[in-house]
């Protein structure tokens, strides 16, 4: 097996360790795989900052919230990024795109009823597009019952 093969599987395994901690309140289980000084981007109402709250210890909002990921995809191999989407009801959509170093969350982009696509740039410039290749989309559920705002992240 290649090594970024296995490197892909492990920062999936750790993602999916991650938020199975969570949700069992083993607070030593994240710590040890979140970088104390984690990066965190958040676009989203302000009250739905949960998880920053969950991997910071800070009280909880009013509204407990759980998060369950439908899906933990790894995005680029070698980019040592992995992306998690779920859904809490039919009106919360939310989007976790996790950046690793050695087997260690070192960034969280977090996106509440937001769409997201991401793209890699890194081939440089081909054709009209210069080299944009979409390696990620989001899916959301239920889509139809309303519009959600479009962003576009490039790694």
């Amino acid at each position: 097996m290649e090594t970024h093969n296995v490197e892909t599987l492990t920062n999936k395994g750790t993602v999916e360790l991650l938020y199975r901690a969570l949700q069992q309140g083993e607070a030593s289980k994240v710590a040890k795989v979140v970088a104390s000084d984690v990066e965190w981007w958040f676009h989203g109402p302000h009250h739905c900052q949960h998880m920053m709250r969950l991997l910071t210890g800070e009280p909880p909002s009013q509204v407990p919230f759980r998060f369950k990921p439908s899906s933990v995809q790894v995005v680029v191999p070698g980019h040592d990024c992995v992306i998690a989407e779920g859904w809490e009801g039919s009106h919360v959509y939310w989007v976790h795109v996790w950046k690793l170093k050695d087997g260690v969350v070192t960034e969280l982009r977090e996106y509440f009823n937001t769409w997201l696509t991401v793209t890699d740039y890194s081939l440089g410039a081909i054709g009209w597009d210069m080299g944009r290749c979409t390696v990620w989309e989001s899916v959301p559920k239920d889509l139809g019952r309303g519009s959600l705002p479009n962003l576009l992240l490039a790694i």
